[in-house]
């Protein structure tokens, strides 16, 4: 009881501040991903409300924040422009929105079952070079994101800020930095980003200064505002299925590929806050949660998401380490929209660009400077290779990319290192130790080792070195044992191990006639040996 209450309050007043900080960087990023997938402001802030509710209450580890996010907004916008170009020949306006809502129902399944076949391990298997160039290109992505808040627009154009507006908001974004920076070299008491946002807040408000706010940037994206309600109930949907007859085929498939896009990115996201806070979470319950979310974000009518780096990051920072700070920073942005809305949208915009050029900072692997030249060459292609993906396309397809290009790189290392050592027994009968891995990249060169031709009648093939991976190696042996019978000449198989020797007679029972049990690896009975001889 005690573990699972220091679970969800780490410490209660770092996780309520950090909290309110997340809530109030969560405004603008979810008002602008909203205008990314082309729906309402609100639709995405109770999106980034439900999300962060239920992950932070349910999800695979304390003091991640997830909402709506850029990465599934890009995915969204195809499937809500073709709803909405069916409902304008059917006299219903917005059909696209209620498609979304429709589509998360199956995003949410798809995330529930993955969690609970256990597919949240697979994070594992992200090499290092993937990470690193992940963190990077994500703080370029961050960075790029923000240079958008010094535009604003004129005649539906956005046109960049210059002059007086352009200085005075630099001006404010440098003092939010500094803040950051020097605070916690005087006191921890209280985060650092909610003292930068308190501050220049004030002195923005306090001097009357001319700057964009939190209010100014939805209208100009052709909102009205933050004000709101609590999310209702969509029971339309259910009755809109008449509408996609001939469109479910895009609907699924925008489900799987949200789907996947939410789950790399969250479980990345915990892969970095697991070696932020030297802890680890769970990925399979991440995908459960995770699932749920989006589950009711179609059901009450949200956008959707997944983990966010950026916010997660600054949770951590300030140091959020319950499920408490999730909690708080949910709940802050629900009360943003119910009482406090004329309140927030007066935050100087410069304040929260000034939080997440502190966050880019903080992501960026700078060491990856120093080390690019002590690296192999292979994975120093692969670090700036999903650094510049992450950036040109989205982070969940710079992910699978890099594990490719790293899998790639492995099989081909592992492909030219098998060898055959040959030797000739006192009984004439000629012997190939195999060292090094079978599996598909390997098989070529495999079966140029062997002279059926010129071999003696008796052959033994020696696997006391080498282990069969795949499919490709059981037809690779297949071959080599079908030359030398059509040769006239006995082949034998020796010191396979347990599971090799499963996995060839689970392929084809006749290998049993070849495998020579009776010699079995020397090394599996050293200790058995020594005590016999002892006894």
């Amino acid at each position: 009881m005690k573990r699972l209450f220091n679970n969800f309050v780490g410490n209660p007043k770092n996780d309520i501040l950090s909290g309110l900080t997340v809530a109030l960087a969560l405004v603008p990023e979810a008002v602008a991903f909203a205008f990314v997938a082309g729906i309402d402001p609100l639709v995405g802030l109770y999106g980034a409300f439900m999300m962060g509710l239920i992950t932070s209450l349910f999800g695979g580890r304390p003091g991640m924040i997830s909402g709506a996010t850029g990465a599934m907004a890009v995915v969204m916008v195809h499937l809500i422009q073709q709803g909405n170009s069916v409902g304008e020949g059917m006299g219903m306006e917005m059909l696209g929105l209620s498609w979304l809502f429709i589509t998360l129902l199956f995003v949410g399944a798809i995330q529930i079952v993955a969690g609970l076949f256990r597919l949240g391990k697979f994070v594992r298997l992200i090499p290092h070079p993937v990470m690193m160039g992940f963190v990077n290109g994500l703080a370029i992505v961050i960075f790029l994101s923000q240079l958008g808040m010094f535009t604003h627009n004129v005649n539906g154009q956005k046109v960049w800020i210059e002059g007086t507006e352009l200085y005075t908001m630099m001006g404010l974004v440098g003092l939010t930095m500094a803040i950051m920076w020097l605070l916690p070299k005087v006191t921890k008491v209280v985060p650092a980003a909610l003292t930068g946002i308190i501050v220049v807040a004030a002195i923005a408000i306090g001097l009357d200064l001319d700057v964009s706010t939190v209010g100014s940037f939805i209208r100009d994206g052709g909102g009205e505002g933050l004000k709101g309600g609590l999310p209702q109930f969509q029971w339309n949907i259910f009755t809109l299925f008449d509408t996609m007859q001939g469109h479910w085929g895009t609907v699924i498939s925008t489900a799987f590929l949200l789907a996947a896009v939410g789950l790399i990115e969250s479980l990345m996201t915990l892969n970095l806050v697991d070696d932020l806070t030297e802890t680890r979470g769970s990925g399979n319950r991440e995908c459960v949660a995770q699932g749920s979310a989006n589950l009711i974000n179609g059901l009450f009518g949200g956008m959707g998401g997944c983990a966010m780096i950026g916010q997660s990051i600054i949770n951590v920072n300030s140091g959020g380490r319950g499920r408490l700070s999730g909690v708080v920073a949910a709940l802050g942005l629900l009360s943003f929209i119910l009482f406090g809305a004329p309140l927030i949208e007066r935050i100087p915009i410069a304040a929260l660009v000034g939080v997440m050029f502190m966050v880019v900072i903080g992501t960026f692997a700078w060491s990856s400077f120093r080390i690019l030249r002590k690296i192999p060459v292979a994975d120093a292609f692969v670090l700036i290779a999903v650094s510049a993906i992450t950036v040109w396309e989205d982070l969940a397809i710079a992910v699978i990319s890099g594990v490719i290009m790293s899998a790639l790189k492995f099989a081909w290392e592992n492909a030219v290192r098998i060898r055959a050592r040959k030797r000739i027994k006192e009984d004439g009968t000629k012997v190939y130790e195999i060292w090094g891995p079978l599996f598909f990249g390997s098989v070529q060169s495999f079966a140029t080792k062997f002279d059926v031709k010129n071999d003696p009648a008796k052959v033994e093939i020696d696997f006391i070195e080498s282990r069969v991976s795949d499919h490709s190696g059981i037809e690779a042996i297949e071959r080599v044992i079908d030359k030398y019978l059509a040769a006239r000449k006995e082949v034998v198989l020796t010191h396979l191990s347990p599971e090799c020797k499963a996995i060839l007679n689970k392929a084809n029972p006749g290998f049993d006639k070849y495998i020579q049990s009776s010699i079995e690896d020397p090394r599996y009975h050293v200790v058995t040996d020594l005590m016999d001889a002892e006894v």
